[in-house]
C-alpha cells in the first residue's frame, strides 16, 4: 500500500513539475517549502506558518519570513533580480 501511495506522489509531483515549466525533478519536500515561503510573504505570522506546516519548533519555522523578505529585497522596483 505504501510503495502505491509513493509512486503516486512521485508521479504527482513529476506532472506538476512538468506543467509548471520546472527544468528540474519537483520533490514533495521542495512543494512543501514554496509553501511555507508563499506563506511567509501572504500571511507573515510565524505562529500560524508554524501551524500549518506541523513544525514542533519555531525555530524550524523562523527561517519562511527571514528568507521571504531576503528574496523580495532581491527585486528591484521593475520586479527584475537586481
Amino acid at each position: 500500500m505504501f510503495a502505491q501511495l509513493h509512486e503516486a506522489a512521485r508521479r504527482c509531483n513529476e506532472r506538476v513539475g512538468i506543467e509548471a515549466g520546472f527544468p528540474w525533478k519537483v520533490h514533495p519536500h521542495q512543494l512543501r517549502h514554496g509553501c511555507g515561503y508563499k506563506l511567509a510573504n501572504d500571511v507573515r505570522d510565524t505562529r500560524t506558518i508554524q501551524d500549518y506546516l506541523g513544525h514542533r519548533s519555531i525555530q524550524s519555522t523562523v527561517r519562511y519570513p527571514e528568507l521571504a523578505s531576503v528574496r523580495l529585497s532581491a527585486y528591484s522596483g521593475t520586479g527584475v533580480l537586481k
